[in-house]
C-alpha cells in the first residue's frame, strides 16, 4: 500500500429518512476523488455502527476514539473526512464537532453553521433580520396544542407544513383546507421534534450553489426545477423524470445575477464553507429564500453535479481544491 496519499474517509449514511440517497450520494462523491492524489475510503454510518468499504464489501469497524481502522494488521487513520450525509449526524454540527476534537479536517461548514442552517426556524429568523426575503411561519413543538383556525386566519391557504429540523422533504405537506392542517403537523413531528407552518409563496424554484476555494468564492450557475408533482417533494426530487430541471436557469440577467448575488450574501452571512446549496422561490421577480443546504445531494443527477458541469468543470477538480486547501490549512 501506498502510505504517502493521504487517507480521505468520504462519509454516507446517517440517520435520518435519506440514509439511501445519502449512499448514493457518497458513491459518486469517492469516485470523484483524485486517487492519483488520495485513497478514498467509503465510510458508511448508521448510528453506532461505523464502517468501511472498499468496493461495496465491509472491511473493517472505525474505531471511534481517533477515527481510524485496522486493515491486515496494520493501523490507517484518516486525513480528511469529506462528509455527505444528508441529515443528522452529518448536516446539523454533531460529525463537525467530533472532528474538531480529533483535529481531523472536514469538507463542510463548521459546527455554527452547520447547526444554524439545520434549524429552520433558527436559520430563518436569522437571515430575515438580515433583511432576506421570505414566506411567514410559525413553529410548533411536538406535543403542542394546535388551533388550525388560527393558523389558517394568520397564514391564509395553502400553507406548507415541514419538520424543522430535517433534510429531504421528507414529512413535507401542502395543505389545502383546514381539516388537513392537525394531520400535517403530526406529519411533520414523525421527522422531527418541530413543526414549521409556512405561508405558501406561489412561485417556481430555483436552486443554487456555491463553494470558496483559496479565498474566492465561485457561484455556479443556478438551476430551474419544475417539478411534475404539485411541489418538489421527496419522489419528485428522487424519481428520475418526475421533476424537469434546467442548468442554467432560462432567467433575464438581471435576475439571474440577482439570485447568485443573494446565494454568495446568504453563504457569507451563514459563514458557509465547503459546497453549500440555497434554494429559493421567485414570485414577481423577486427571489423568497426557502433554505441552506450544507451537504446537498451529491449523486450523478443531484443539481450541483448538474451546475459544476454547466460551469464547464467537473466534481473531481473541485473535490481535490477542497480537500487540498483543507489539509494544507
Amino acid at each position: 500500500m501506498n502510505n504517502n496519499k493521504p487517507n480521505i474517509a468520504v462519509i454516507a449514511g446517517g440517520d435520518s429518512s435519506e440514509f439511501i440517497v445519502s449512499v448514493k450520494s457518497g458513491a459518486n462523491v469517492l469516485k470523484a476523488v483524485d486517487s492519483d492524489k488520495y485513497t478514498p475510503w467509503l465510510v458508511q454510518m448508521k448510528g453506532d455502527k461505523w464502517e468501511v468499504f472498499q468496493n461495496e464489501q465491509k472491511i473493517a469497524d472505525i474505531d471511534k476514539s481517533d477515527f481510524s481502522f485496522k486493515k491486515d494488521g496494520e493501523k490507517i487513520k484518516f486525513d480528511f473526512a469529506y462528509i455527505t450525509i444528508h441529515g443528522t449526524p452529518g448536516e446539523d454540527g454533531i460529525l463537525q464537532g467530533y472532528f474538531e476534537l480529533l483535529n481531523i479536517p472536514y469538507s463542510t461548514c463548521n459546527v455554527h453553521a452547520s447547526s444554524l442552517t439545520f434549524n429552520k426556524w433558527f436559520c430563518n429568523n436569522y437571515l430575515r433580520s438580515n433583511g432576506i426575503k421570505m414566506a411567514v411561519s410559525r413553529k410548533f413543538k411536538r406535543g403542542e396544542t394546535i388551533n388550525a383556525e388560527d393558523i389558517v386566519e394568520e397564514l391564509g391557504l395553502p400553507i406548507f407544513v415541514k419538520p424543522n429540523a430535517g433534510g429531504s422533504s421528507f414529512g413535507i405537506t401542502k395543505v389545502k383546507e383546514l381539516g388537513q392542517v392537525t394531520e400535517a403537523i403530526e406529519k411533520a413531528w414523525k421527522e422531527s421534534e418541530e413543526a414549521l407552518v409556512e405561508q405558501f409563496i406561489d412561485g417556481h424554484e430555483f436552486t443554487c450553489g456555491a463553494v470558496r476555494l483559496n479565498g474566492e468564492k465561485i457561484i455556479f450557475p443556478i438551476t430551474e426545477v419544475i417539478p411534475q408533482n404539485e411541489f418538489f417533494d421527496f419522489e419528485a426530487k428522487y424519481t428520475p423524470g418526475a421533476t424537469e430541471e434546467i442548468t442554467p436557469a432560462r432567467l433575464p440577467e438581471n435576475l439571474f445575477e440577482e439570485c447568485q448575488a443573494l446565494t454568495s450574501k446568504i453563504y457569507d452571512l451563514c459563514e458557509c464553507s465547503g459546497i453549500v446549496r440555497i434554494d429559493f422561490i421567485l414570485q414577481d421577480e423577486e427571489f423568497y429564500f426557502l433554505e441552506v443546504n450544507t451537504t446537498p445531494g451529491m449523486t450523478a443527477t443531484s443539481f450541483i453535479p448538474q451546475q459544476i458541469e454547466a460551469m464547464g468543470s467537473t466534481l473531481k477538480s473541485i473535490i481535490s481544491q477542497i480537500i487540498e486547501e483543507k489539509l494544507n490549512k
